[in-house]
């Protein structure tokens, strides 16, 4: 932690000591850089404006994340608007950094708030970072107008006041009021304790729902094959070429083995079928009927 204070020191006194640009010589480095793509001419412009990227990045320290970090990310920003910057749009370079620096730094924030993902869409990123201030104002206001507000009400003011879906309010409430714990922890304090995930439900088949399985395949295999038998050698032969190869013969090959036209063969397969039909549902009516 002592050495991160000491970059973060270093870093911020080197963001003091870097020149002031004018508009003047800030556009001719935004120039040299689009068109040229000159590096120096970046480096120039990023160590320039690299203070206002510490000073936004300071702003998010309450969320918990590491200085450092957030100043890296702050100057990812400041890069992507270095890098997007179009000089001819008459606006002055920090103007249009501001955006991409607080966009990055926020990402990043939401991003390692917690181990389940928060959210991505802008009404989910406005609700994380404004929802706290604009609830608290509520209830400053409802509490000093002698009323009191349900949590339903409370909730559908921030939907309106954020202008965000009702939905993405619950969702953010119980993201932001909840903590993420670890399914290795021990549900007591005892050493032994039995840990959470030991908890958790097997999503994999049961046994009696595995022995069902296998019954259930077997006595299929066992009809499947009383079928087939059913048929004669040709018929066999084709549906076994057709429906139980890997690769699936055509009826023009088949025609040309057995001496057949293509629609011929098509006719003894569909006869085929028909016979394995009617012999399969014999089978599953006479089972029926035994279980009844």
């Amino acid at each position: 932690m002592a050495l991160d204070n000491v970059k973060e020191v270093s870093l911020s006194r080197i963001a003091m000591k870097a020149e002031l640009l004018d508009a003047e010589t800030e556009l001719k480095l935004a120039y040299a850089w689009r068109d040229e793509r000159d590096e120096a001419a970046l480096h120039r412009l990023i160590t320039a404006y690299m203070r206002l990227a510490i000073s936004m990045a300071s702003k998010f320290k309450r969320y918990g994340a590491p200085m450092n970090d957030l100043i890296q990310e702050a100057g990812l920003g400041l890069m992507k608007a270095a890098d997007k910057f179009d000089p001819d749009r008459g606006v002055r370079f920090s103007t249009y950094a501001v955006w991409w620096i607080k966009a990055s730094i926020q990402d990043y924030v939401m991003r390692n708030w917690s181990m389940v993902r928060t959210g991505s869409t802008s009404s989910q990123k406005s609700l994380f970072f404004n929802m706290r201030r604009v609830q608290a104002r509520l209830e400053r206001e409802s509490a000093s107008a002698g009323e009191t507000l349900d949590r339903h009400q409370l909730r559908q003011m921030i939907s309106t006041e954020i202008g965000v879906p009702l939905r993405d309010v619950e969702m953010m409430e119980g993201r932001l009021g909840g903590s993420d714990y670890s399914l290795n922890a021990t549900q007591s304090s005892e050493d032994e304790g039995r840990e959470w995930i030991d908890a958790l439900e097997d999503d994999g088949a049961q046994a009696a729902e595995l022995v069902e399985n296998e019954h259930d395949t077997a006595q299929l295999r066992e009809w499947l094959l009383m079928a087939m038998n059913a048929l004669n050698e040709r018929e066999r032969f084709i549906v076994r070429e057709r429906k139980l190869r890997d690769e699936a013969r055509t009826l023009e090959s088949l025609g040309q083995e057995l001496s057949l036209s293509k629609e011929r063969v098509r006719q003894l397969e569909a006869a085929a079928f028909a016979k394995m039909r009617k012999s399969l549902e014999t089978q599953s009516r006479e089972v029926h009927h035994f279980l009844v």
